[in-house]
């Protein structure tokens, strides 16, 4: 609590003890409506540095609960604006985009986009198609054991290869980053 807010609490507290002494004189039969009040109560207590400074506000965009998703799904969601979010694939059919993957168990991945844009940024490896619904997706993929990406466009509604699905020999590539573009 400030010092001013300390303060208005006793000027409150002291005219409501003003109240209540009037009152009561005046029930008691008393004319003298302005008989002494009895001192008004004031607060004592000093808060401390620790609880009058809250705790700075740093927004880091890490996705949340990501320690789980990598121990559960074997994919890793490093940080995003939000705006895409990992879906379950069994409940949400219609998901805005699907990552065909060989390390998911079902085959994919589902991600919903909240928003009319987003980014996510991930490493899922093994994957070979994206699958889009209501939004065009920007992905940017790494080939495995290699350093420079490569950019794909895909437009809503389309299900396009990538990696290993391009074609036979092609090398398994990493997922490293979703865009939702509009």
């Amino acid at each position: 609590m400030t010092r001013h807010q300390r303060a208005l609490l006793a000027v409150c507290l002291a005219g409501a003890a003003a109240v209540a002494a009037t009152t009561s004189a005046l029930a008691a039969g008393s004319t003298d409506a302005t008989a002494s009040p009895s001192p008004a109560p004031t607060a004592t207590a000093q808060p401390t540095q620790a609880t009058t400074t809250p705790p700075p506000a740093v927004e880091d965009f890490a996705y949340p609960g990501a320690d789980r998703i990598l121990r559960d799904q074997g994919i890793t969601l490093k940080q995003g604006d939000g705006h895409i979010v990992l879906a379950d694939c069994a409940t949400t059919p219609d998901a805005d985009i699907q990552v065909m993957s060989r390390t998911s168990t079902g085959g994919q991945f589902c991600f919903r986009v909240t928003g009319a844009s987003g980014y996510l940024t991930l490493e899922m490896k093994d994957v070979f198609a994206l699958k889009t619904q209501s939004h065009p997706i920007r992905a940017t993929l790494t080939p495995s054991g290699q350093t420079q990406t490569q950019v794909v466009d895909v437009a809503k509604n389309q299900f396009t290869p990538v990696g290993e699905g391009v074609s036979t020999g092609t090398a398994p590539t990493v997922l490293v980053e979703l865009r939702a573009t509009g």
